[in-house]
Formats: C-alpha cells, sequence, structure tokens
C-alpha cells in the first residue's frame, strides 16, 4: 500500500478534529467553488466523514461575475456525486445591487446561499477552506485597516450564523499543502482570476506583500500571524463573557443604561459593552465603527452637557437622568438636553 500523502493526511487530521464534538446528525456540507484549499477540503471530508458517522454533502455558490460560472458551479457539483457526497447543491446568486463593495456583497451573498442550504439539509454544520494564509492575510488586513483586536482575530475556528455552525478545519493548515494535496490526489483545481486581480486589496496582500514579508523575515511569518490571530481571539473571547456581565449590571430599569455602572469600568471593557449595546439598538455590525463607540463612550467619560449621539440606521442616543438611553430620530434637539 503506497503511503498517505503528508499534506492529504494534514487536511485530513484537520477536518477529523473540526468533526469531533459535533453535535446533531445531520450532514456536514463543505462550501467549495473548485479552487485549491476546497478541493482539498471536500475530498478529505468526503473521506472522514462517514468514518466518523456522519454524511457529508456539498454546496458550490454561482456568483454569476464571470463568464462560464454557471458551467464551473455544474462541473463542481457532478465532481462531488461522483465522490459520493449527498446531498450536492449548486445555488445561483445575485450580487448586483447589494450595499458594500463586490467583495462584501458576493460575501453576504455566499453567506446567505450557504446557511439558506444548510437549513434545507438540516445540516449540522458548513465547512470553509479558508487556510493559515488566507488568516494571515485578514490579519495584515486588519491591521492596515486600524482594527482592533476582534479585527487582528481574524476569522474564527467556528462562528454561528443565523443559527448555523460555519466552521474553518484548515486554518492551520498552508495553501501550498491543500495545492499538494489536490496534486497527490490527482485533482485539478480551479485558479480564480480574482485572486490575481489587483483592483482587491487581498489579491495585493497575497501577490505583494505576503512574499515580501517571506523574504525579509522568512516563512515563519505567516505562522506567526496565524497564531496572533489565536492568541487574540482567546482574549477576545474572555473580555466578550466578561462585557456580557458588565452590560447585564449596567441595565437601568428605566431602560438604557447606567452611567455609574458604567463609568468605573476599565475602558476596554466599557467601549466593549457599549459596542454590544449598540448593536443590540439595531445598529449593523458592518455600519458601527470606532468612531460610534468612541461618541458613546464620551457621553459616559467626558459628559458636558452634549447633544445626541448619531449612530447608523437613524438611532440616537442620549444622557439623561443619568442613563444612557435611545431616542427617537425625528424628535427636536431640545429634547436631547438632559440632566447628566
Amino acid at each position: 500500500m503506497a503511503a498517505l500523502a503528508p499534506p492529504v493526511a494534514a487536511v485530513r487530521a484537520a477536518v477529523r478534529r473540526a468533526l469531533t464534538g459535533l453535535t446533531g446528525d445531520g450532514p456536514v456540507l463543505v462550501a467549495c467553488s473548485g479552487g485549491a484549499d476546497s478541493l482539498a477540503l471536500a475530498a478529505a471530508t468526503a473521506f472522514v466523514a462517514p468514518r466518523s458517522g456522519r454524511p457529508a454533502g456539498l454546496v458550490t455558490v454561482d456568483h454569476g461575475l464571470q463568464p462560464g460560472s454557471a458551467e464551473r458551479a455544474g462541473a463542481v457539483a457532478g465532481w462531488a456525486r461522483e465522490l459520493g457526497l449527498d446531498p450536492v447543491d449548486s445555488v445561483a446568486v445575485t450580487v448586483d445591487g447589494r450595499p458594500g463593495g463586490p467583495e462584501a456583497a458576493a460575501r453576504e451573498a455566499r453567506y446567505q446561499a450557504l446557511v439558506a442550504t444548510a437549513r434545507r439539509h438540516g445540516a449540522a454544520a458548513v465547512l470553509l477552506g479558508h487556510t493559515r494564509d488566507d488568516q494571515a492575510e485578514t490579519v495584515l488586513l486588519a491591521l492596515a485597516r486600524g482594527a482592533g483586536p476582534r479585527g487582528l482575530a481574524g476569522m474564527p475556528e467556528r462562528r454561528d450564523l443565523d443559527g448555523v455552525p460555519l466552521l474553518r478545519p484548515l486554518l492551520d493548515v498552508s495553501r501550498e499543502d491543500t495545492r499538494k494535496a489536490c496534486a497527490a490526489l490527482g485533482l485539478t483545481p480551479w485558479q480564480d482570476p480574482h485572486n490575481a486581480d489587483p483592483a482587491y486589496a487581498r489579491a495585493r496582500v497575497r501577490a505583494d506583500v505576503l512574499p515580501v514579508l517571506v523574504e525579509a523575515l522568512g516563512p515563519g511569518v505567516l505562522d506567526n500571524l496565524a497564531r496572533t490571530a489565536r492568541l487574540l481571539a482567546a482574549d477576545t473571547a474572555a473580555l466578550d463573557d466578561l462585557a456580557a456581565t458588565a452590560l447585564a449590571r449596567a441595565r437601568s430599569p428605566e431602560g438604557g443604561l447606567a452611567v455609574d455602572a458604567l463609568d468605573p469600568l476599565p475602558a476596554a471593557l466599557r467601549t466593549r459593552v457599549l459596542h454590544v449595546w449598540a448593536r443590540e439598538l439595531g445598529t449593523a455590525p458592518a455600519a458601527l465603527s470606532h468612531r460610534h463607540v468612541t461618541a458613546l463612550d464620551a457621553l459616559v467619560t467626558r459628559w458636558r452637557g452634549q447633544g445626541s449621539v448619531h449612530l447608523p440606521g437613524g438611532l440616537r442616543v442620549v444622557r439623561r437622568a443619568g442613563r444612557l438611553a435611545l431616542v427617537d430620530a425625528r424628535r427636536e434637539d431640545s429634547d436631547d438636553a438632559g440632566s447628566g
């Protein structure tokens, strides 16, 4: 018997770890574009999942952004069926007309399709093919944007989206190993031209920035960036737990948050509480910025009788009678004066 190629073994081991402890008896679905990362993930899942007593399927999303995308999605679905994956779905989505840039719009459409497909099949989870290299790129992009710990924590190994677990088994596996795994299995990945298009920031980081860092600092820089994300993710999770407790204690019986419960908190904890609260009020996470949270924090720590803070979505928050409260955005500024 021929020895198993180490990259194939690495991808299978990563999938095995991801499936350990997964609850429910539904299938796991691999989100597969046909690229090396998701192709290697699908092949590994087809091998590992049945041996773990778990059915496995595949979903491929056709964004309709490139010529031949429907045919390519059909080819991926056909390959999956030949591999024995079941269920297999090819889902077409519409990207045009969605808010944000093309990357954000395509991502939103893709995740909506993945969640809807998972629900339709009663899937226990959806597996995503992001690798260690993707994580390193994410950390660098977050650093360039001036992101805080949450952004620098990168992509989580697990994220629950509308009740559907999204798992990333390959965050400790290199992109090169997924390519070698495909080669060892005789698979021909699709090369997405968007991945080399300099119009996209991630493509520029991949083609220009990471190679320079590797040349200057050595190949270990990719592992170090990914490890930084893991460490910050653990810190972020701990702070999130503390913030949840602090938020519960700060809630006022009259509604809103009590200033005297917020003011003594460390800044890192207080701003997290305000961030979570703003999202509870209805602010879209993608629209809520550091500037908005800083303005809310000023109502607590730098109170000078200032007016309301405007949040995305037409929301306004004022400080009144010793608490932060949501007011109707249509009310006059004269109603915003608070007693502190």
